[in-house]
């Protein structure tokens, strides 16, 4: 009998170790609106009408994980200003207090960076290439060390925001990869640097467009990029198609990524309509579903961009939040 009790005890034991060493789903939002919002008056509520902090409730619909901008020397503009160094800083030890898993994005500029413009910092833009490659590599130290210090250890750090064409125009242009190249590996040398264990994120957008991610990062291997995982923004909306349409393929791209490229992959930014709620739930779903069915545990996890940002704040039409200031249920989608 104690031999059979000793089995028994052994074959429970080891589902439970293989589960605690698993890696947990990131299921994310990026707030970098948050302390703007906070700062102008707007007010959270949960469902039952009881104000609450954004974050909590978050939290409660399932979201482990923080996503914050950097911009270089940023405006005061509530929209697209604000989130340099020190509201970074402070915002991601307030995420961290609260349990969450902490993502930083730097888009290298001092506003927003995207496929459409990738803009130096006014500070840059006279510099040439050689001091080009010291200011990107200061930068994303001196930030990371301020978090560092703070007590702060973030887990994921873009180099980069939606980098198709590259950044840092037009020195770090994809018309000129090896440039390019090089400030990608500034940008892993100064991650790696202060946290060796940071995991060091390329992104591109159009997640559901496998020919724009093998020509990018069949460039990135000739010219011997460094980085640690393949990013994707998935936004049917952008692309004027339903995710119904598109879901396979992002499917496809994510397999296609983590097998040809040896990497892990997340889905850093997604977003659906605010105003389609019961479809803005199935595409969260179907997205969450095709991250979790990438062999080997190399599909990561999925990230709302500003699910906070109310469309009558930031008139912004793909958060995740009503007119009343509360969640939008399509937020239950990350619960499951």
């Amino acid at each position: 009998m104690k031999i059979v009790s000793l089995l028994i005890g052994i074959i429970m034991f080891f589902p439970k170790l293989q589960l605690a060493q698993e890696p947990a789903f990131v299921k994310g939002a990026d707030v970098g609106w948050l302390p703007q919002m906070e700062a102008t008056g707007y007010r959270f509520y949960d469902t039952d009408g009881q104000e609450k902090d954004c974050l909590q409730l978050l939290k409660d619909r399932g979201i482990n994980t923080i996503r914050l901008r950097v911009f270089v020397n940023p405006s005061d503009d509530p929209a697209s200003g604000h989130c340099g160094k020190e509201e970074t800083v402070a915002m991601a030890l307030r995420a961290q207090r609260m349990g969450m898993r902490l993502m930083i994005d730097f888009h290298y500029s001092d506003s927003w960076a995207d496929p459409a413009k990738q803009f130096k910092p006014a500070a840059w833009v006279n510099h040439n290439f050689t001091a080009l490659l010291n200011d990107l590599y200061a930068h994303t130290f001196d930030v990371l060390n301020a978090l560092k210090k703070a007590g702060v250890s973030p887990e994921w750090v873009q180099i980069g925001n939606e980098i198709p064409g590259g950044m840092l125009w037009p020195d770090g242009s994809t018309a000129n990869w090896k440039q390019l190249g090089q400030l990608l590996n500034k940008g892993y040398e100064a991650t790696k640097a202060v946290n060796p264990k940071i995991k060091v994120i390329v992104h591109v957008d159009e997640g559901n467009n496998n020919a724009k991610f093998r020509e990018f990062f069949d460039n990135a291997t000739a010219q011997k990029v460094k980085y640690d995982v393949i990013g994707l923004s998935y936004y049917p909306f952008w692309i004027k198609k339903d995710y119904t349409e598109t879901i396979a393929d992002l499917q496809f791209n994510l397999i296609d990524m983590a097998q040809r490229y040896k990497k892990e992959v997340m889905v850093v930014e997604v977003g659906g309509e605010d105003d389609k709620v019961q479809n803005t739930y199935e595409l969260l779903t179907a997205t969450i579903q095709a991250v979790r069915n990438v062999p080997d545990q190399k599909g990561l996890g999925v990230i709302y961009w500003e699910p906070q940002g109310a469309r009558s704040w930031s008139r912004y039409n793909l958060s995740a939040w009503q007119a009343d200031g509360k969640p939008s249920p399509a937020l239950d989608a990350f619960k499951n």
